[in-house]
């Protein structure tokens, strides 16, 4: 890949810094002003990574590289920094927690009314309420919180010192179990009438075959059997209870994450001290967005690093699989409604744009499902025609997006970045209040992630250099939107790729600069991973060193016409080079097969040497 992830981050780091920490104080705010979710997006810049890649960790003095310390500098030295960061962390969770001691996760600026006047004009209660960006980013920072917290406590002496990393822990979980309840009470199943709005707009995105009404129900109706008989086994928050309605012959269904804890959802028994469940005002209908968003932040519950650290409690064990289980039914839910189960025509996903059922549609719709479908389609090991049809997929979505295409005079396509998609948040408004809108703008920085993710699965393949071809023409494109004048190194300005886009930003927006930094990081994850191993050219590459090896032999039993202790030594080399060569054949094919290749060459000209030693004789 062109991108340089080290390099990248390092830079990002710098910049992050520069903007956040000055006079010995965290600083808050970017371009969108202070929330629950951008004041976590600003820490999770640089926390992030710290949890996520090895070579990034801070949480051990001694293991911190030369490069990392001259970032960290203006924090201070190896033991200050860290610790700067954990205040900078535990100032956030004490701004965000009410005087009841429960966490708030309203995201206030970042909501929109539908013209889109400044969010001053909406009610305190609206830009009060919780929304699942919270909840998700909150589960991210907290569980990057608690590990690293609990790995940098082991370098502490001071007792005082370590029960205030105690306190943040305790913090930080209880924000975590707070944002599990908040997801499990966001979830939510609607149920809809066949010839409802719902029901035609559902039926005309499955449809794709044109088949009558009648026909098509009881298809849709089969191929959601398995997720229908799941959802009767849901006994907490949200989406239970709904067995008669689901069995209705004439009714179709939805399931997923609303914006937001769903209105008349139940209050969750728990253990946890989390304070007050607030009544929730969202509709009960999934939004393909929080849906994904929710399902992202879920999956991390099981991530290899929250397993090995051993960061949930029992209670917490008991919430994340009431999650895991809303997860699972998710995708499974969406890919079936995407990707119908023996289908040889094109399918909904290919359709593009998207419609929901809410009649709206947009390439973000698009993408968003792809990313389900692709997580769907591992968990069931598909293979890589399957695989391939979404990288299609992504790649006329690059194309409409105008990120692999030429802007052309009068086209209006970059408003899909910038200012972006609305969507209308329903139940987020009384009847005297105006409903509010959330705005998707992150469409490139979630194309080149799910560009990269898609690439490792495929494997040794010409899918696999095309999905790293167009990762490297999004990064082009981020690259270009950087901001130039102030905070280098951080995002957006899109006007400097789309020129109709009036608006000029001075102050960078951390929506924006997690979501490359999160990219980043899966491109990192993916290059620290083994090269992906070629069939044929493992094939050739054992031929070879069979060859080699006999060859080898043969010299050995014949002599050389230079022998001496010179020609032993070379002889021991290509035997270590042989064995090498062996040892990477599994892993590394092409490794082997240029180890194989200078062996050969080697020997060939020992056996040129030879014969021109018998010709002159």
């Amino acid at each position: 890949m062109k991108v340089d992830p080290r390099q990248q981050l390092l830079e990002i780091w710098r910049a992050v810094i520069e903007h956040s920490y000055r006079d010995g104080e965290w600083h808050w705010g970017g371009r969108d002003g202070r929330n629950s979710i951008s004041d976590a997006e600003q820490l999770l810049c640089i926390l992030g990574p710290a949890t996520a890649i090895d070579t990034f960790g801070l949480d051990s003095p001694g293991r911190i590289s030369e490069d990392l310390l001259d970032v960290l500098k203006p924090l201070g030295g190896v033991m200050d920094g860290p610790l700067a960061l954990l205040e900078a962390v535990e100032a956030y969770l004490t701004a965000y927690t009410d005087e009841n001691n429960t966490p708030i996760f309203a995201a206030e600026s970042y909501f929109r009314n539908p013209v889109g006047a400044d969010p001053a004009e909406l009610s305190p209660e609206q830009l009060a309420q919780p929304v699942v960006d919270s909840f998700a980013i909150s589960m991210a920072l907290s569980l990057a919180t608690i590990g690293f917290a609990r790995e940098f406590r082991k370098n502490l002496k001071r007792r005082s010192s370590r029960a205030d990393i105690d306190r943040l822990v305790e913090m930080a979980s209880r924000r975590l179990s707070a944002a599990m309840v908040g997801l499990l009470r966001s979830f939510t199943v609607n149920i809809f009438d066949v010839d409802s709005r719902d029901g035609r707009a559902l039926i005309r995105t499955v449809n794709q075959r044109g088949l009558s009404t009648r026909r098509i129900v009881p298809m849709i109706q089969q191929s959601l059997e398995d997720v229908r008989n799941s959802l009767r086994t849901i006994t907490i928050g949200s989406g239970a209870n709904l067995a008669d309605d689901l069995d209705h012959p004439d009714r179709l269904f939805e399931c997923g994450w609303s914006w937001g804890v769903v209105r008349d959802a139940p209050v969750i028994e728990t253990s946890e001290q989390i304070g007050r469940q607030l009544s929730g005002r969202a509709e009960p209908a999934p939004y393909i967005y929080f849906t994904t968003v929710a399902l992202d932040a879920i999956e991390a519950l099981s991530a290899p690093r929250t397993q090995r650290l051993g960061l949930l409690n029992e209670e917490q064990q008991r919430l994340a699989q009431g999650l895991r289980l809303r997860w699972d039914l998710t995708q499974s839910y969406w890919s079936a409604i995407a990707v119908p189960a023996g289908s040889g025509l094109r399918w909904p996903l290919e359709d593009i744009p998207w419609q929901r059922t809410t009649e709206k549609e947009s390439e973000y719709f698009s993408l968003h499902v792809s990313s389900i479908v692709v997580q769907d389609l591992v968990r069931k090991r598909a293979g890589n025609v399957d695989l391939n049809r979404v990288g299609r997929v992504l790649q006329s979505l690059a194309d409409r997006a105008r990120i692999t295409s030429r802007v052309y005079a009068g086209d209006k396509s970059y408003r899909l970045h910038a200012p972006g998609f609305p969507i209308n948040l329903g139940g987020s408004g009384d009847l005297d209040e105006a409903r509010l809108t959330w705005v998707m703008s992150d469409f490139a920085p979630l194309l080149l992630k799910r560009t990269i993710s898609l690439a490792e699965l495929l494997g040794a393949s010409t899918m696999r250099n095309e999905m790293i071809d167009l990762a490297d023409d999004i990064w082009d494109h981020l690259d270009a939107r950087r901001l130039t004048k102030t905070r280098h190194g951080l995002w957006d300005q899109p006007r400097r790729v789309f020129e109709d886009f009036e608006d000029t930003f001075e102050d960078p927006s951390w929506y924006h600069t997690k979501r490359i930094t999160d990219c980043l990081i899966t491109a990192a994850e993916v290059i620290r991973k083994p090269p992906p191993r070629s069939e044929p050219v493992a094939a050739l590459a054992n031929d070879l060193l069979s060859e080699a090896e006999h060859l080898y032999d043969q010299e050995l039993l014949q002599g050389s016409p230079n022998s001496g202790h010179a020609m032993q030594a070379e002889m021991q080399a290509l035997a270590a080079k042989l064995e090498r060569g062996r040892s990477v054949l599994d892993k590394q094919p092409g490794t082997a097969y240029a180890l194989a290749n200078f062996v050969l060459v080697a020997l060939d000209q020992f056996a040129a040497a030879r014969s021109d030693l018998d010709s002159e004789s």
